[in-house]
């Protein structure tokens, strides 16, 4: 019989960088006794996105935020929006680039992650949130 589960998570950022919160997500999954299913996350931020990446060596997150710099640089007179400040038109491209949106199979009640991979809150605002991370498990 299919069961659901909701919750949401806080992941609290000092500004722009790579979060893993790949604990918690396991963590609410075990709660939930969920052996098999899929875990839907949604970061409910416009200026914040979520990842699945390598989480052995941390260099890759600072490149792959390096690599988010440039494809969406600072600067002015490159947007159109700037009320919110210089980082922050920047910080909406990125969030379109990556993704708001994971989902995770489960099985044997563990998520279906590869041996390297974590889950991560991608901040792209150059000062601290409180960043809110909806999820909603669906299995048996």
């Amino acid at each position: 019989m299919l069961v659901q589960y909701e919750t949401t998570f806080e992941v609290v950022t000092r500004g722009r960088g790579a979060h893993e919160f790949t604990g918690d997500v396991a963590g609410f999954v075990r709660q939930c006794g969920m052996t098999t299913g899929l875990v839907n996350l949604l970061v409910q931020h416009t200026s914040a996105s979520l990842t699945i990446q390598e989480n052995a060596d941390p260099d890759v997150q600072d490149d792959l935020l390096d690599a988010l710099d440039q494809l969406a640089p600072e600067g002015p007179g490159l947007y159109r929006h700037s009320a919110e400040g210089p980082d922050d038109m920047p910080a909406h491209v990125k969030s379109a680039l990556t993704s708001t949106t994971l989902a995770i199979p489960i099985l044997d009640g563990a998520l279906r992650l590869g041996t390297w991979q974590g889950v991560y809150l991608l901040e792209h605002r150059r000062r601290g949130h409180h960043r809110r991370i909806a999820c909603h498990l669906l299995g048996e």
